[in-house]
């Protein structure tokens, strides 16, 4: 049954032998290659276990490499320069020779030591021919190397640590131990010596402390080859298996004896992330985030995230409101369009109407005019143009003879003062003509009579005495005549 998932493949170099883990998903594979060319023979074995590896974790025995706690000065500078330049003073090598990485050591990884004004480092070196002796096995079996670390420093990966608690791990490989001195999850130093009896891994681990500026520890971890054999060690502290994690006892469960060399290549197979001491060659290392780095990055995608939340959400709800908006517009869209045709044809209506009694009303009666000039022009004349205003109006059009419009216009109770507004032109059968002619002004009404009143009798004034009106006799009032006599009638 074919598995998925990815394929970690780890191989450990002890000497003239390899240890080699593959770990994908519940598949579990180690075996052991003793070659002349291990390069090939690692890629046969690969073929064969129908393996499709194509990358690789490379342990190195930890008496290949020299591991050791050094002081760097308090000066400002960069790290790793000043490391370089103390490692000529704790290897044996040149420093230019050697491929090197290192970790800062924290201030609690030795408790009991005197306070220094430095900062203390773990270093781990290696000569360069071990290094390219593992970058040339890779790839003579067609991998490419991920990282080259120590396979005993990845124990680690395997076990759960407490931060407060210093511990000595001692794991048997064949005659030899690897011993690592672990404050919490950080490594404070590592050994290798042999393994001959129990007397001397008690004396080498009790010597060991005062490189890491320990005085005793707080527990012992044994693992490897003859881990069974714990209780016979007398170091005055528990002894113990180390406190393996479900994974991790799950994967060792499928590990034959001997344990030792298995155990390293499935923790190098296992260790995952950012492998601290590195030794692989910066050009070819591949580029892993840092745990800060990835919570910077974390942190910004969900800044990122949180802003094209805060510009979609808002707009994905317009949309859905836009939606339901647009559909119940789809609903009622007839009915408007109905009301929209009945509510235009009404303004029609109601602008002819108006028109019509502004032309009822006004000064000005253009339906009489028209009526007018449709009975007085004879019917070979055309209008084509009309205008009039308060002086008057002024007509253009065609007509077989011009020259007759103008009394017939002047005939026109309406129209008075007519003549050509320009000359008459001459086109195919009909003449041109533009004619202005004046409103009539209505003759003025006649003045009513006016009827005087009689003149009312006063007195007769000197002037007027004994005249009369012209071709009239004067009116001689008559005098009374005695009491008692009737009155005659009076002198001529």
């Amino acid at each position: 049954m074919m598995k998925f998932g990815p394929l970690r493949l780890a191989v450990v170099m002890l000497g003239d032998r390899l240890s080699v883990a593959a770990i994908q998903r519940d598949r579990q594979e180690t075996f052991t290659i003793d070659a002349e060319n291990p390069g090939a023979a690692l890629r046969t074995e690969l073929d064969a276990r129908g393996l499709a590896a194509r990358k690789v974790a490379i342990g190195l025995a930890r008496s290949a490499v020299t591991v050791k706690p050094i002081e760097l000065p308090a000066v400002a500078g960069e790290t790793r320069e000043m490391v370089k330049f103390e490692l000529e003073r704790h290897l044996p090598i040149p420093a230019d020779d050697a491929a090197f990485d290192f970790v800062p050591l924290p201030t609690g990884a030795e408790p009991e030591s005197v306070a220094s004004e430095g900062k203390r480092v773990l270093i781990v070196a290696a000569d360069r021919r071990v290094v390219d002796a593992a970058l040339r096995l890779a790839e003579e079996a067609k991998l490419r190397p991920m990282s080259i670390t120590v396979a005993a420093h990845e124990l680690i990966a395997l076990v759960e640590t407490d931060r407060r608690q210093r511990v000595a791990w001692l794991h048997r490989t064949g005659d030899s131990a690897d011993l690592l001195l672990l404050h919490g999850s950080t490594l404070v130093w590592s050994r290798c010596f042999p393994a001959t009896d129990d007397a001397t891994l008690v004396a080498e681990t009790r010597r060991s402390f005062a490189g890491a500026r320990w005085r005793e520890c707080d527990a012992v971890w044994v693992s490897g080859d003859g881990a069974a054999a714990a209780g016979l060690l007398d170091l005055g502290v528990p002894i113990s298996d180390p406190p393996w994690t479900s994974r991790a006892r799950r994967h060792l469960a499928e590990i034959t004896e001997p344990r030792g060399a298995a155990e390293l290549a499935v923790a190098t197979a296992s260790s995952r992330g950012i492998r601290p001491l590195d030794l692989i060659p910066s050009a070819i290392k591949p580029r892993r985030l840092t745990r800060q780095e990835m919570f910077t990055g974390g942190v910004l995608a969900a800044t990122v995230l949180l802003a094209l939340a805060a510009l979609l959400v808002p707009g994905y709800r317009e949309r859905r409101s836009l939606g339901r908006l647009n559909a119940e517009i789809a609903r009622i869209d007839p009915e408007v369009r109905a009301v929209e045709r009945v509510a235009r044809e009404l303004e029609r209506k109601r602008q002819l109407l108006v028109t019509l009694e502004k032309i009822g009303t006004g000064a000005l009666q253009p339906l009489p005019v028209l009526r007018e000039l449709t009975e007085v022009l004879p019917s070979d004349a055309w209008v084509t143009y009309l205008a009039f205003d308060a002086k008057g109006v002024e007509l253009t059009g065609q007509a077989g003879a011009a020259s007759t419009l103008i009394p017939l216009l002047e005939n026109s109770p309406r129209l008075e003062r007519v003549e050509f507004a320009s000359p008459v032109t001459r086109g195919r059968d009909r003449e041109q003509f533009r004619i202005r002619a004046a409103w009539e002004t209505p003759a003025p009404a006649p003045p009513a009579p006016t009827v005087k009143a009689p003149a009312t009798p006063g007195p007769e004034s000197p002037a007027t005495k004994g005249e009369g009106r012209s071709g009239e006799e004067p009116i001689v009032p008559a005098r009374p005549g005695p009491p008692g006599r009737t009155p005659g009638p009076p002198r001529q």
